[in-house]
């Protein structure tokens, strides 16, 4: 059943709209919001170069740093009344969170969109990334645990591409690895070279 959208009030940029006919509150955005706390991802689609996986591995850096938490106003939000156990809110309030997210969005890096497009929480009619949340019994505990879900799926995704160059501790067992073959293959090599001569003795100079 369709119904009419409604805009009962405003708040940081967007408009949060109710539905008389059904018990749902869409929270939208309407303006164009600000991304300034979070990290401006570079214009790489894919890592080849390592430069790019080392301009992709500090992007990551600081986009996993604590304080960078994805603002409400760079998604939609809507709610619903949960269902199940939960306590007197459970079919009264609209606790349940619904966020979603398109990837077209300029701080979504590039090279994590085909990994994202991957994920079961992707939306192929919308190009966009889908998360819900009934875990706790407050409306704004389950937006924040949407928020955290998304903010995850993104850093794992930007993750998964980079090549990260070896530590210190495994270039070391590399280098020692090498040194070890080399010096089995000089063994090998002085004692091949002594069979021949063993030979060349016994054989009259012949090598068989």
């Amino acid at each position: 059943m369709l119904c009419r959208l409604a805009a009962s009030s405003r708040s940081c940029g967007s408009v949060l709209f109710r539905c008389p006919a059904t018990p749902c509150i869409r929270y939208v955005q309407t303006a164009t919001s600000s991304a300034a706390n979070l990290p401006k991802p570079p214009p790489i689609s894919d890592l080849i170069t390592e430069k790019d996986n080392a301009d992709a591995l500090a992007w990551v850096t600081e986009f996993s740093g604590t304080d960078k938490k994805i603002p409400r106003e760079l998604v939609e939000l809507s709610f619903s009344r949960s269902s199940g156990p939960g306590g007197q809110n459970v079919n009264k309030v609209n606790t349940k969170a619904t966020l979603r997210c398109s990837l077209n969005e300029s701080w979504i890096p590039r090279w994590a969109e085909s990994t994202l497009m991957k994920n079961p929480h992707y939306v192929a009619a919308t190009h966009s990334m889908l998360v819900t949340s009934t875990v706790h019994r407050s409306q704004a505990q389950n937006i924040e645990e949407c928020l955290g879900k998304l903010h995850s799926m993104i850093l794992s995704a930007a993750s998964s591409p980079i090549k990260k160059e070896p530590s210190a501790e495994q270039k070391k067992k590399v280098e020692g690895l090498m040194k070890a073959d080399k010096a089995r293959r000089k063994t090998d090599k002085i004692h091949r070279s002594s069979v021949k001569q063993g030979r060349r003795g016994k054989g009259g100079g012949f090598d068989f």
